[in-house]
């Protein structure tokens, strides 16, 4: 299956189970991952027969920057459930970083990744 990536979107969100998480937010890195057929995008070099990536990246700056959610899981959720409704995919991945995450310790960005298909 032809596919086609967004990644390292940035955005600022309010997600966490702290306090402080919720008050002060934070950044996101989110990619998306979207599958589905490119072959007639490719062959008719026209727009209208793929996937508009403004049109993600706004999506998910939407839900990343809106109704705040205890868990970057319920966050990953309602990007893949969005993309699966608004655009023409099979599937998507949605990988959803949290770099700033309040836990002792050196890293660069804890995650959660989930892969979810249309019924």
């Amino acid at each position: 299956m032809d596919k086609i990536m967004l990644a390292g979107m940035e955005f600022y969100g309010y997600h966490g189970t702290l306090p402080e998480e919720r008050a002060l937010g934070q950044r996101f890195i989110v990619d998306v991952e979207l599958y589905l057929d490119l072959s007639r995008a490719g062959k008719s070099d026209n727009r209208d027969h793929t996937v508009n990536y403004a049109s993600v990246l706004r999506l998910v700056e939407s839900i990343v920057s809106g109704r705040p959610c205890n868990l970057i899981e319920s966050v990953a959720e309602a990007i893949a459930a969005a993309v699966l409704e608004r655009f023409p995919v099979t599937e998507t991945l949605v990988r959803v970083k949290k770099p700033q995450t309040p836990v002792p310790g050196h890293f660069t960005w804890m995650a959660v990744e989930i892969k979810r298909k249309k019924p």
